[in-house]
């Protein structure tokens, strides 16, 4: 019998709905059942896929190629369950879904409504593929009391009324501020929270309370009298050092404990965290500490690197090191202001990215990380960059370029407009929709026998990640770039494709066109992730 959390969230955004999605998640996994996690959006966009990194953050891929919400990734690095599809459904895309069937007539000439027509369609997003888990734990983006938010708040009312309390149950995460000037946790906001929450005809029958301190016994009993729940059931959502403690924390208030108590499943004995505290030991007892440069262009918004800043982290984890951040806009090189911060790192990674605006930034970032020896690690965009610097500067051809930046004399980097997936042939228009046109998702990549990447891999061969861009390497410049001394060490099956780049005369170098950090999880470091903080580590010997 599958059951269902639902998770809301009040009082102000960013609270950490993901987080504890993902919590609850790896507790009910630690105590033996198996689970999946969603996301619903309110959003009308389809998916994130074309909207700014400073507007919505990172987008999470999908093995399955679909552009999904970050939270996904929060999912995935804290169970260990690769995302698909359907497990992130927005306003849009449900909309989309109906309006389609309505245009094939699948209403029969009814009138096609929010209710009950878009409430079922959410259901039926809520509960495809499920059958056979123990939990399905469905994050509802947004704060109760928007407006877009409100079909998914009354579909999972309905769901819940259908389903019954032994099969689901309704989580709400709020905020419980301390005030310096009274000296005291206000519980009124949290109050306020839940009457939207049942203006909606949602009862939640457990409070996850944000805060920054213990919630003293006498304010969790008023909280629990006027919001209608147990006083076990009111959580205290404690700040930690580490997300990574998120888990341990939860379990210490009782969160999981009162997940199997509303559906009446024994609670008897203590989950196994020890792979949660070893992760949390290495990151609170580091034995040494490395800067990492990571030289981007959306440098502003830090979550739109989320997965990455994570894989990183995890590098650190597998080393037993602090790795610090030195988030660089790469347009400062244009005033000449960045080498003097490149000198302090002890490794540069130039992540993905779209556009010409501060490509000239990662160039140099590129050509400072080859000629100085320092462990350089380019990812996507960042190996496009890697390809490039090598044409310009070792091969003569001062004019290479991206066609991503308008016409050019020497196309290194050009438009996929086909590509094999599988059995078939998926072909682009440059013209064409942006949404969802790239080449998205898991592809497999040929590795050259004893070279670095594959050693990486544990000697394999053949390997397969995911990838989200729509620019290719220009294979025919292989042999011009070769002579450089810069070595393709991994290719698509067809060999048209550039997947994997490496300089054998550098201590480390390596561009990967896909995403390696979309797989990496705390528990099991993405092995490039922990080979670059491990070359880091190295360099820090040195200087």
């Amino acid at each position: 019998m599958t059951r269902y959390v639902f998770i809301t969230g009040g009082v102000v955004s960013s609270l950490g709905k993901g987080i504890a999605s993902a919590s609850l998640g790896a507790l009910l996994q630690a105590r033996g059942f198996s689970v999946r996690l969603r996301k619903l959006d309110p959003y009308l966009n389809v998916d994130p896929g074309t909207m700014s990194p400073y507007q919505h953050g990172e987008v999470y891929v999908t093995d399955d190629g679909a552009e999904t919400d970050l939270d996904l990734g929060h999912y995935e690095r804290f169970t260990g369950v690769p995302a698909n599809r359907f497990d992130n459904a927005t306003t849009g895309r449900i909309y989309s879904e109906v309006i389609a069937k309505e245009r094939h007539g699948d209403y029969l000439g009814a009138t096609v409504q929010v209710i009950p027509h878009i409430t079922d369609a959410i259901k039926e997003a809520i509960v495809r593929g499920t059958a056979g888990l123990d939990f399905v734990l469905v994050e509802i983006g947004g704060t109760v009391g928007d407006i877009e938010s409100l079909p998914f708040l009354e579909a999972i009312r309905q769901l819940g009324n259908e389903l019954g309390p032994e099969r689901a149950m309704f989580a709400h995460l709020t905020l419980v501020p301390y005030i310096p000037s009274a000296g005291e946790l206000k519980t009124k906001p949290t109050q306020h929270s839940v009457k939207e929450l049942l203006n909606v005809g949602i009862q939640p029958q457990m409070l996850l309370c944000r805060c920054d301190r213990p919630i003293p016994e006498n304010e969790r009993r008023k909280i629990a009298l006027f919001c209608n729940v147990r006083a076990e059931s009111v959580i205290a959502a404690l700040d930690v050092d580490t997300i990574y403690a998120v888990p341990i924390s939860y379990h210490a208030e009782g969160m999981d404990r009162e997940v199997l108590r509303h559906f009446h499943l024994p609670a008897d004995g203590e989950p196994d965290l020890s792979r949660w505290q070893d992760i949390v030991d290495a990151v609170r007892s580091p034995e040494g500490e490395v800067r990492i440069a990571v030289v981007g262009k959306y440098t502003n918004l830090l979550d739109s690197y989320k997965s990455l800043a994570e894989a990183l982290a995890h590098g650190g984890i597998a080393n037993r090191v602090k790795v610090h951040l030195d988030w660089v806009d790469s347009q400062i090189f244009e005033d000449g202001g960045a080498v003097h911060r490149l000198e302090e790192c002890h490794g540069i990674l130039v992540p993905g990215g779209f556009g010409e605006r501060g490509t000239p930034g990662k160039i140099e970032a590129v050509r400072f990380a080859r000629e100085k020896s320092v462990p350089f690690f380019g990812i996507c965009f960042g190996m496009q960059m890697a390809v490039i610097e090598a044409a310009r500067n070792l091969a003569g051809l001062r004019r290479a370029s991206s066609t991503e930046f308008g016409p050019c004399d020497e196309p290194v980097v050009g438009l996929l407009t086909e590509w094999a997936r599988g059995n078939e042939v998926e072909r682009r228009m440059a013209d064409g929709d942006m949404g969802g046109t790239m080449r998205l998702g898991a592809y497999p990549a040929v590795l050259s026998p004893g070279s670095l990447v594959s050693d990486l891999y544990g000697g394999a061969t053949r390997i397969e990640e995911r990838h989200r861009h729509r620019y290719e390497v220009n294979v025919t410049y292989r042999a011009c770039l070769e002579r450089t001394g810069l070595r393709f060490s991994g290719m698509s099956p067809d060999g048209v494709l550039p997947e994997t780049i490496e300089r054998p005369d550098h201590p480390w170098f390596v561009g990967v066109q896909y995403h390696p950090e979309l797989k990496s999880k705390p528990f099991e470091p993405h092995p490039l992730y922990a080979a670059f903080i491990a070359a880091a580590v190295r360099q820090a010997r040195l200087v």
